[in-house]
């Protein structure tokens, strides 16, 4: 029987030590190809929500962002607001939270197309339904970042179960079509980092229409900027551009708060902190693995990036291999 458990003991680190290598790999790749792509420059009516276009880096090539259907009007931004903000409940204790809280990053809710240049960046839709299926019979609760940030600093409660914050990468079409869904059969809510230009709905983006009603089934909207853009390579006033902007850009647009920035491609550095902080954000994300913590650095939260073909069981036990990893680091450029 101790042989037994020894080997068990064995074979759990060695599928650990697994995951941890196949993500270094793919992380490693994904920075390669990046840094082969170009900078876009970007103008300042590029935020103006009118007809601008791609403009900025791809990540994947089909991940540079939903153009909000060039709506500009704020017309149901008091019904939005009142949905987002609805997330956030219960009356504050006065006793800061103290639970650590994983984040994870996804992107694509679907299987790589043939020939996808970032195959691991699709998580098809049955695979994404198991992986919640399992994270709630694990005890999890799926939350928003503001739920976090209240319940760190003012005890807000949360709800029952473990906390965990689901964050979808760039605006993708699926991520409403195929995520929405299984998370409200939950009962679970997740976190848009929307981008404000790239692909048009035709292609993959999410139109108006479905970024209100993410935000109208409680999702929290926040942001990646206007375009994808390698925010270190920028001048300052492209930097305002992409951070400030667009965040004033969204609030206008949908009427949500847009508290959390989230850093594309995860570069940042200390010109890139000061700008989010400038512009009134609470926090931002990065794509260093780790769990979140009311003693992290708020500019610098990190995040698991969910792969394709990661099975349910890989990933409970990668969010056990990361619990006690590092902060991340003061900067990161891939």
């Amino acid at each position: 029987m101790d042989s037994q458990r020894r080997e068990a003991r064995r074979e759990h680190a060695r599928r650990r030590e697994s995951a941890r290598r196949r993500r270094r790999r793919t992380l490693a790749g994904l920075s390669l190809l990046l840094a082969a792509g170009a900078v876009a420059a970007v103008a300042l009516a590029s935020v103006g929500g009118g007809g601008g276009g791609g403009g900025g880096r791809a990540f994947p090539p089909a991940s540079r962002g939903a153009r909000a259907g060039g709506v500009t009007r704020a017309g149901t931004a008091g019904s939005a607001r009142t949905a987002s903000h609805s997330t956030v409940t219960g009356a504050a204790t006065g006793r800061p939270g103290s639970t650590r809280v994983p984040i994870l990053m996804y992107h694509v809710i679907n299987p790589p197309p043939p020939g996808a240049p970032f195959p691991g960046l699709y998580v098809s839709a049955s695979e994404f339904s198991a992986q919640m299926q399992a994270l709630a019979e694990a005890g999890y609760h799926a939350i928003t970042q503001d739920q976090m940030w209240a319940y760190w600093k003012r005890g807000v409660p949360l709800p029952a179960g473990k906390p965990i914050v689901l964050s979808f990468d760039n605006g993708y079409q699926s991520q409403y079509s195929n995520a929405l869904p299984v998370l409200r059969r939950l009962g679970w809510v997740g976190d848009e980092n929307i981008q404000l230009t790239g692909l048009p709905p035709s292609e993959g983006g999410l139109s108006d229409s479905q970024v209100r009603g993410l935000v109208a089934a409680g999702w929290e909207l926040d942001t990646q900027g206007v375009s994808h853009a390698d925010l270190i390579a920028l001048s300052v006033t492209q930097l305002a551009v992409q951070v400030a902007g667009a965040r004033k850009t969204i609030q206008r647009r949908y009427g949500v708060p847009v508290n959390w920035f989230c850093y594309p491609s995860g570069h940042y550095d200390a010109t890139v902190i000061a700008a989010v902080k400038s512009a009134g954000y609470t926090g931002s994300t990065t794509v260093v693995p780790g769990w979140a913590g009311p003693d992290s650095d708020p500019y610098r939260l990190p995040r698991l990036r969910v792969l394709g073909d990661t099975s349910p069981e890989a990933l409970l036990s990668e969010l056990q291999a990361i619990r006690s990893d590092p902060a991340p680091p003061a900067s990161y450029s891939g």
